[in-house]
């Protein structure tokens, strides 16, 4: 009697950036660090730490402040600006040095006290299990259960940040919490080329170049990794305007500066939810970069543009969101 041929081992289907690998058995495998090789650029004048902010889903984030001595105004209470990482909502992390590197010049720059936290990720989680923990994050940080935020924190002044997938998040946040999330007055929203979709391809996603950082099948992959298994990129968490999204007419949208980049595959989609945001009356700006690709402020933070940037947000900060 002829022996039954033993199943073919499990093979990897989907990829994301050789740092996650989903296989044919449902399977995945990480990787703790990225694909790609970035020094940390830590000169002393930022103090940072790690804290749990919800134990029960082993999610922390990482707090960085200006030391002291830094600070021209010593004593004086900071701005607290969260900064939700991108990696369309698959990959990514608080300690991954990219994320390291930015976090550690918005602190310097902006003299605020910056929050990144982590969040579930897909296809493990799908959304919308990393909104949920953005707010988690958020009301945390209001809570001032830690000492840093309870030494350092003008809970007053607020500002929540995303890049790509986080900048998404900050969208979601606006919807849910407006100006006020717990104890804390959120003064604005920085969407940084914000992570949203449709099932219509818009110009910049049918032009984009196959080689570009963000291109159309890796957009697509994360979408398909994240999102409701069977849902389209038309799906409320994607598309604001989609089916099903909550109207967004009665919201308060605190001031929202949106991000974005001339050469990236979503800058169509996010100038347009500006636009349409603006017709409604609210308190939305669009500040675009020229040439500039999906996530150069992460890939180089010490580059004119990303200089540029920083002074952007900086200016919107100080101001406590007022546009210039």
């Amino acid at each position: 009697m002829a022996s039954e041929a033993a199943p073919p081992p499990p093979h990897v289907v989907d990829e994301c950036r050789g740092v996650l690998f989903v296989y044919s058995d449902g399977s995945v495998v990480r990787r703790a660090q990225p694909g790609f090789s970035t020094p940390v650029r830590d000169d002393g004048s930022v103090e940072w730490k790690d804290a749990t902010f919800d134990a029960a889903h082993g999610l922390g984030l990482r707090l960085y402040r200006p030391r002291r001595d830094y600070l021209a105004g010593a004593g004086a209470r900071l701005p607290v600006f969260f900064y939700y990482h991108g990696g369309g909502f698959c990959i990514g992390s608080r300690a991954w040095p990219n994320c390291q590197n930015y976090c550690l010049r918005l602190a310097a720059d902006l003299g605020a006290l910056v929050v990144a936290p982590d969040y579930r990720l897909a296809p493990e989680h799908r959304l919308p299990a990393a909104l949920d923990d953005g707010a988690a994050a958020l009301l945390w940080v209001a809570s001032a259960a830690d000492p840093w935020v309870a030494e350092s924190a003008d809970l007053t002044r607020v500002f929540v940040s995303g890049d790509s997938a986080g900048g998404t998040i900050a969208h979601h946040l606006a919807v849910r919490f407006g100006s006020a999330a717990g104890a804390a007055a959120v003064r604005g929203y920085v969407q940084l080329m914000p992570f949203f979709g449709g099932t219509e391809r818009t110009r910049s996603e049918a032009e984009c170049p196959d080689d570009a950082f963000l291109n159309r099948d890796l957009n697509d992959r994360y979408w398909r990794l994240s999102l409701p298994e069977g849902a389209t990129a038309d799906h409320p968490v994607a598309n604001p305007f989609g089916a099903g999204a909550p109207p967004l007419e009665g919201v308060d949208f605190a001031p929202t500066l949106v991000v974005v980049g001339g050469r990236d595959i979503l800058h169509d989609r996010a100038v347009e939810y500006a636009a349409r945001l603006r017709a409604m009356g609210k308190p939305v700006e669009v500040r675009d970069f020229e040439g500039q690709q999906h996530g150069f402020f992460t890939i180089d933070p010490w580059s004119d543009a990303s200089a540029q940037l920083m002074r952007v947000i900086k200016r919107f900060v100080d101001s406590d969101g007022r546009f210039d």
